[in-house]
């Protein structure tokens, strides 16, 4: 066995595109959508305000978030928070989830899908485009429904990791 300074795990060649977006970070978004329910951690998102406001994302266009969002064309937007981390990791896909990812957490029903129930703030969201960019699917959705709640510890995606701001 050699001992040596360089991280065993670190890419040899890394992509220079995705270590520019890890530094970007930003806040962790859920995503839900669908009938059966289906949902994604989401920080690729931007909000344009206007009449109508859109919300814009780039989401994975092999998940099953996309199929639900493309099927049914509304989607639930809501801002996860520190103490959210456990479920993050489940609709991340990076851990498990026994009896479902739905199954972690308490959902109620709405007319766009299923929301977190003690999510504080969420958008109901009715799609109007989407098409491939890149590796992804960049959704654009109109805004029909906001609420806004207090923001006690945001949840923040910022170089592979979960992290509070400072």
């Amino acid at each position: 066995m050699t001992i040596h300074s360089a991280h065993p795990f670190r890419d040899a060649d890394p992509d220079p595109v995705r270590r520019l977006r890890g530094r970007l970070g930003g806040a962790v978004t859920l995503w839900t959508s669908g009938d059966p329910p289906a949902g994604l951690t989401v920080s690729s998102v931007m909000v344009a305000n206007g009449t109508p406001a859109h919300v814009v994302a780039l989401v994975d266009p092999d998940s099953d978030l996309a199929d639900a969002l493309l099927e049914s064309g509304r989607a639930v937007l809501q801002l996860l928070g520190w103490r959210h981390r456990p479920l993050a990791e489940v609709f991340a896909e990076t851990a498990p989830a026994p009896g479902g990812k739905f199954a972690q957490a308490p959902f109620t029903d709405t007319d766009w899908g299923p929301r977190l129930a003690d999510a504080g703030t969420w958008a109901g969201l009715g799609l109007e485009e989407s098409r491939e960019l890149g590796w992804s699917l960049l959704v654009v959705c109109r805004v029909e429904h906001v609420e806004v709640g207090d923001e006690d510890e945001p949840l923040v995606h910022r170089r592979g990791r979960w992290a509070r701001p400072t």
